[in-house]
């Protein structure tokens, strides 16, 4: 048992996801189910059902199969909102991890206990440590180094950042393209440019987030006058963005300023 818990803890201190995907295929290939993304884990609540935690993870669905992003920092908190939800984790068909750090990794044995086998998307330089131990908790490491989709309409911005490499989710949505970062530790900026050009579209919506917790007020001013530029309709800032952020982009969006929190859901489709 020991050696087990052992591995686990490699597990939530190294994994990296580095997907690359080429542009998506036609929104009209999505599934019958209306797409959606549904907050697993964050640091606010949107559900009395729910439990807060520092961390991030997303259950996306409706794009031809259900992908989770992202797996939140404790095992016990990441299991007890995926029952308060009712959520079913056999019905995961693959895992998008947005980086290494363990507020994102760190639910991750409670769905390799259910799926052993289920692909776990993995860079190509995934550290040696991290694949055995991946490996032992039945884990299937995907290494990638180009680019490639999910599902149709799922794809990846691929590895971005040098210090700390990452990437963001990019679904393909008939309203326009939506931005599901974890931390964008290499600029949140750089991600939805990246998004822009794999998806082809404007950026309709951003969520996740944004790592501006300890960036200065006109930085900030800055950054959410470049999303305007970009053409961003909506956003849901949560996690380590910091709520001082947080609060501008409240302001500057007013409504269309999405509200996370672990039990929000968000219905991507149509009108």
């Amino acid at each position: 048992m020991k050696a087990r818990e052992s591995k686990a803890g490699v597990l939530v201190a190294a994994l990296v996801l580095l997907v690359v995907c080429r542009p998506s295929r036609a929104v009209e290939q999505l599934s019958g189910q209306e797409p959606v993304l549904t907050v697993l884990y964050d640091n606010t609540t949107a559900s009395d059902r729910c439990a807060a935690d520092w961390g991030f993870s997303a259950l996306i669905e409706g794009f031809g199969g259900t992908v989770l992003f992202d797996a939140g920092t404790k095992e016990e908190v990441f299991r007890g909102n995926v029952e308060a939800l009712g959520i079913d984790l056999s019905k995961v068909e693959a895992v998008v991890i947005s980086h290494d750090h363990g507020d994102h990794t760190g639910g991750l044995p409670v769905l390799l206990k259910k799926k052993p086998g289920i692909p776990v998307h993995v860079p190509a330089f995934a550290r040696p440590a991290f694949l055995a131990a991946l490996k032992e908790l039945g884990g299937q490491a995907v290494p990638v180094n180009e680019a490639r989709a999910l599902y149709p309409g799922v794809l990846s911005t691929g590895d971005l950042g040098e210090a700390i490499h990452e990437q963001a989710l990019v679904l393909d949505t008939p309203r326009g393209l939506v931005v599901v970062t974890g931390c964008a530790h290499p600029g949140i900026v750089p991600l939805l440019e990246r998004a822009r050009a794999i998806g082809k579209k404007d950026v309709w919506m951003v969520l996740g987030g944004f790592h501006l917790k300890d960036t200065p007020a006109p930085d900030v001013e800055r950054i959410v006058g470049r999303f305007r530029e970009l053409g961003v309709k909506r956003v849901g800032a949560s996690h380590c963005t910091g709520d001082a952020a947080i609060q501008v982009f409240r302001k500057v969006f007013g409504p269309d300023f999405v509200e996370l929190g672990a039990g929000r859901r968000i219905e991507l489709g149509g009108r």
